[in-house]
């Protein structure tokens, strides 16, 4: 994960204790301090210690995770969607040994927090540019502006596209150029644009977010591919990868060059 500044942690900080989804996760979390109090008192010194000694394995386990996680993770975001998805995998694992009942109460908790919040995206745009379908048609078309685009399609309903929202900003902030410019299409505000861009909006099929380089109007490489298929091993969506498959340091040469 990248450096970041102490403002964006700040930043991150009021987030987390703002918003329904942070706090919901956080305030679950914190429930299991008062329901472990509550069950202590009628365990078994037995059972006390195996809990205790369950719980002590399982915060190593989870430090180990998290220490991973923090060195593979660029963003602020992607590392707190991980670290509360091992959480909740983690809690389950410790209340599991406590009692089956509250651990299947733990399940149906963040299943309604699943349905009732959502994920916050980035909030930051970079240098990249909102489209409507007809925008993007007409920049494409005309012959005084960029000679390439890189455009991201995306839906504010799908978690794929929430976790990797603050990559394609940073990305351009990096690359643009007057030869290269970035773009956004929410699919979620217009569906039917998917299907001329050959976007499918099931998510089983993988294919949110969408990244399509246009070069003289044309498309000269996307990910995921057409024929893409959803699989255990697919490439994580990071600004690095971004920047290799679409070869955004050879176009910023090119610039810089005058090609």
């Amino acid at each position: 994960m990248g450096k970041e500044s102490s403002t964006n942690m700040e930043q991150w900080l009021n987030k987390m204790v703002s918003e329904p989804y942070y706090l919901f996760h956080f305030l679950s979390f914190f429930s299991y301090l008062v329901v472990r109090s509550s069950a202590v008192q009628v365990l078994a010194p037995q059972l006390t210690l195996n809990l205790l000694r369950r719980e002590i394995l399982t915060v190593l386990v989870f430090a180990v995770l998290v220490a991973l996680k923090a060195v593979k993770e660029e963003t602020w975001e992607a590392f707190i969607a991980d670290l509360l998805f091992l959480a909740k995998i983690c809690l389950f694992a410790i209340a599991f040994t406590l009692d089956r009942g509250i651990a299947l109460w733990y399940i149906l908790v963040f299943l309604v927090i699943h349905i009732l919040t959502q994920e916050p995206p980035s909030e930051g745009l970079g240098a990249c540019t909102k489209l409507t379908p007809l925008q993007l048609e007409g920049l494409l078309t005309e012959g005084n502006t960029s000679r390439l685009w890189l455009v991201e399609f995306c839906a504010s309903y799908s978690s794929s596209c929430i976790r990797s929202s603050r990559h394609f900003p940073e990305l351009s902030i990096t690359y643009s150029n007057k030869n290269l410019s970035f773009g956004i299409v929410d699919l979620g505000l217009f569906p039917s644009a998917a299907e001329k861009f050959g976007i499918s909006l099931g998510g089983s099929m993988g294919q949110l977010p969408t990244y399509i380089l246009f070069e003289n109007a044309a498309e000269v490489a996307r990910f995921p591919e057409l024929d893409f298929e959803t699989t255990f091993f697919n490439p994580t969506i990071t600004k690095g990868f971004l920047s290799r498959h679409f070869e955004l340091d050879r176009h910023l040469l090119d610039y810089v060059n005058g090609k």
